[in-house]
């Protein structure tokens, strides 16, 4: 795949929804088909969400429903569904485990909201933005709980173990990236460290545990494992290169919303890595800038398109494709293992 060069326009009209609808309609995204096959199950996975998201406290309940009622794909408790289903049967803790890693993973992005100072979520204002910082950091505490609680009811040490291991990474990769932060030198093995944190070891534990729930031996368990966290490094580096490679009208973001927010990717490691010594100090430069223009954007579009940081940035995301790709030859050629395997080229391949 030869990924698109030409200069970046940096900020681009709203695109025309209703025929955004009509090509989806027409053509029903692998996501899409997916989330139609598990549609029932999926219903029980978010009663139980709209259940454990009850408190006496009208607040809690308040900030919890703005931030999940605002969207979002749902598709780490997909996964989890779809890897029960893979590994024997869909049952009631898949369910549970499934409303627990979506709790899980809303809860970091209120306290990552807060942590990143960010304006917006979800396209709308952050809920730190609506709420302050401290009643987003003591939901996320809340949400974190009633996803102990779920996995409490399981009665399964193991799917116990799995997520809260995962919380445990989650955290500890918010503060790497947080004491790396604006560092340029640091190893790209520590870089995808973070990455591992920020969104590879959730996708991981969700296909895990629910492969665990479906009665999978331990190879499978493990292979489900691997699909997740492979699956999940490439998702995340797709993410980053789109921010330099789409516009908001084939993304849905704006171009360069990372950089200029001052998030060092993968694209800028690769530039960086390959530069002169006068390049280097222009990035050393302007990620030490409060804030950066759309002529600092230009510069560094043009740096990465020099150094072909796009395309190696894809290569990485690809080798990670492969190995998660790999994984789902240790199941069954079902139905779900065909949809799984679309899915993971939808990822490689996406344009949201």
């Amino acid at each position: 795949m030869q990924l698109c060069l030409s200069r970046p326009t940096i900020r681009c009209k709203s695109m025309n929804m209703s025929a955004q609808t009509n090509t989806a309609a027409a053509n029903p995204s692998p996501y899409d088909a997916i989330a139609a096959h598990f549609q029932n199950d999926m219903m029980e996975v978010n009663r139980l969400i709209i259940d454990h998201m009850d408190s006496s406290v009208p607040l809690v309940k308040q900030v919890a429903t703005y931030l999940i009622a605002a969207g979002g794909k749902r598709i780490r408790p997909l996964l989890t569904i779809a890897f029960s289903d893979l590994a024997g049967s869909v049952n009631d803790n898949a369910y549970k485990l499934g409303a627990a890693v979506e709790f899980i993973h809303t809860a970091t992005l209120l306290h990552d909201d807060v942590v990143d100072e960010s304006a917006q979520r979800r396209g709308k204002a952050s809920a730190n933005q609506n709420f302050g910082n401290k009643t987003p950091i003591l939901v996320g505490d809340f949400l974190f709980s009633r996803s102990f609680q779920l996995m409490v009811g399981t009665n399964n040490i193991e799917a116990l173990r799995i997520l809260s291991d995962a919380a445990a990474i989650i955290a500890e990769g918010e503060v790497l990236q947080l004491s790396v932060h604006g560092k340029l030198d640091i190893e790209r093995d520590t870089h995808l460290k973070v990455l591992e944190g920020k969104t590879a070891a959730l996708f991981a534990a969700a296909c895990e545990s629910g492969a665990l729930v479906g009665d999978a031996g331990n190879e499978t368990q493990q292979a489900a494992r691997n699909f997740g966290l492979h699956m999940g490094l490439c998702f995340q580096i797709i993410d980053d290169l789109i921010d330099y490679n789409e516009t908001k009208e084939s993304s849905g973001k704006n171009q360069g919303d990372d950089f200029f927010e001052g998030k060092i990717t993968l694209p800028v490691f690769i530039a960086y890595e390959n530069g002169s010594d006068e390049e280097k100090t222009f990035w050393e430069n302007v990620f030490r800038k409060e804030t950066r223009d759309a002529e600092d954007f230009d510069k560094a579009y043009t740096l990465i398109q020099k150094h072909d940081a796009l395309n190696k940035t894809y290569e990485i995301a690809k080798e990670y494709h492969a190995s998660a790709q790999k994984q789902l030859s240790s199941f069954a050629n079902s139905a779900t293992n065909k949809m799984l395997q679309a899915l993971l080229d939808f990822t490689l391949n996406r344009h949201f």
